[in-house]
């Protein structure tokens, strides 16, 4: 879950603030996966059993530093909604009891991830509880409860009662103190100034911590003061990452720049803005995307993400191959730490995951309702360009002044981009050694050989190549023949 500010507002400023060409680009985070593999993917709604092999078959494999897994604590059951994917961000309890599995389920999904070198990250749903519902009466894990009591866990001293707007909800959004003590949507928002709620979730977080969690995605963080954050944090043992969700609104009092302290906030606003040159701007106005946004170092980014692809104007799967050219370009630009979607097909905004009729959530087929953007050839091939060039500068950036460009990162690799109805055909200036090089968008090298395309760099650094119509090249050093 998250905010809801005044998009019809912010979109026409994001839509003139493209950044100019040629402006200094920002700097991509530290990664916070293992061996320098900076790569989070989100497996939304995916059952523990299907994550655990999924680390070992495909993410481990491939190069990916992080899972982002859907909230592990029970929620509230909807039927009459037909169990709604909303449904796993209003917590009930803290039991690790929900439709992707059981405790021991979860806690062998951590271990397994960890033996494939893949860390795992929770989405923790700290800011609330759940909303009224005629049928909201109980819990995944079997609990009942009322919208203010949760019995051994929280009563109605435990939240916030902001009195203001006749329903408690959220009205003012220029309001700092509306935004962090009344209720969004309904959801009983938690009183995390008061040493109990503090040190209950602070309790729930180090159970993760526990079983071996590595951090946490932190919901609703613009609901909550960032001192309050800090708060928590403060209780947790070791030093768990946190991303933490804080939209940014134009003009608003509550900014992602106030959490920074607390650890790296998401940047809505980069998939906005990669979103709307991939949609109807240029490729060429992405030639310092970055610039003016959250510094690169403690953001972290998507194409698209559980939110944005139902409510925004967000490329997502249903975009086809212009989804798939821009997650090549996330993962081959040096901003932020990039998250990739996996999500289920929808046509309803509100539908769960693939499930019986009981809300039971089927095991994970690709192609049968989960749709696995994450195993695109194109994207899961990028991920290892991403940690092969590190944190090499952009370099030798080329466009055609439209929608075809192409840029190095140092002398590690090389990418080109054509989001044109015709090949791009021409000779790329490059700044890698000579040789032959196979391009991961298409093919990988496997016993020495790759199994699609090569180009061969001469040791002038350059190479000539034609690159599909709505197609990719990428090259780097870890990939030659």
């Amino acid at each position: 879950m998250r905010s809801i500010p005044r998009w019809s507002a912010t979109l026409a400023l994001l839509a003139t603030a493209l950044l100019v060409p040629g402006s200094p680009v920002a700097t991509a985070a530290p990664p916070p996966g293992n061996d320098g593999r900076s790569v989070i993917v989100q497996l939304f709604e995916w059952k523990w059993t299907d994550v655990a092999a999924e680390c070992t078959n495909v993410l481990g494999p491939k190069g990916y530093g992080g899972v982002q897994i859907s909230p592990p604590q029970e929620n509230i059951v909807l039927p009459s909604r037909g169990y709604p994917w909303w449904q796993r961000y209003q917590a009930i309890s803290y039991q690790l009891e929900s439709r992707s599995g059981t405790r021991a389920e979860f806690a062998a999904m951590v271990q397994a991830c960890h033996a494939a070198g893949v860390k795992v990250y929770a989405d923790a749903v700290i800011n609330h509880t759940a909303g009224t519902w005629p049928d909201g009466t109980r819990g995944s894990a079997g609990s009942s409860f009322t919208h203010y009591d949760y019995p051994g866990i929280y009563q109605t001293q435990d939240f916030h009662h902001c009195g203001r707007n006749g329903n408690d909800d959220i009205v003012n959004w220029n309001d700092a103190w509306e935004v962090h003590h009344c209720e969004l949507v309904d959801l009983a928002d938690l009183a995390t100034g008061t040493e109990y709620v503090r040190n209950r979730v602070a309790a729930y977080l180090n159970d993760l911590i526990s079983l071996g969690v590595d951090g946490f995605r932190v919901d609703a963080a613009k609901h909550m003061p960032p001192g309050d954050i800090a708060a928590i944090k403060s209780r947790l043992s070791g030093d768990p990452y946190l991303y933490q969700e804080v939209v940014y609104g134009a003009g608003e009092p509550v900014q992602p720049s106030q959490y920074r302290g607390n650890g790296d906030v998401i940047e809505f606003r980069y998939g906005q803005q990669l979103s709307a040159a991939f949609e109807g701007g240029t490729l060429a106005s992405l030639s310092s995307l970055g610039n003016g946004l959250e510094p690169g170092e403690s953001s972290v980014v998507f194409t698209d993400n559980h939110d944005t692809q139902r409510s925004e104007a967000a490329l997502t799967y249903h975009d086809g191959a212009l989804y798939t050219l821009a997650n090549v370009f996330q993962l081959a630009w040096p901003y932020g730490t990039p998250v990739v979607m996996s999500s289920f097909a929808f046509t309803d905004k509100e539908a769960g995951p693939p499930s019986s009729a009981d809300g039971r959530t089927n095991d994970v087929s690709c192609g049968s309702g989960w749709v696995c953007e994450h195993r695109q050839t194109p994207i899961a091939n990028m991920v290892g360009f991403r940690n092969a060039v590190g944190s090499a500068p952009v370099a030798n950036w080329w466009t055609n002044g439209g929608n075809q460009i192409s840029f190095g990162r140092g002398s590690q690799g090389y990418v080109a981009v054509n989001r044109e109805p015709a090949a791009l055909s021409r000779t790329f200036s490059t700044s890698l050694p000579a040789g032959t090089y196979c391009d991961v968008t298409r093919g990988e090298v496997r016993d020495g050989a790759c199994t699609g395309p090569t180009v061969t760099v001469g040791t002038d650094g350059q190479f000539t190549a034609s690159v599909p119509a709505m197609g990719a090249l990428a090259i780097h050093h870890l990939a030659r023949v």
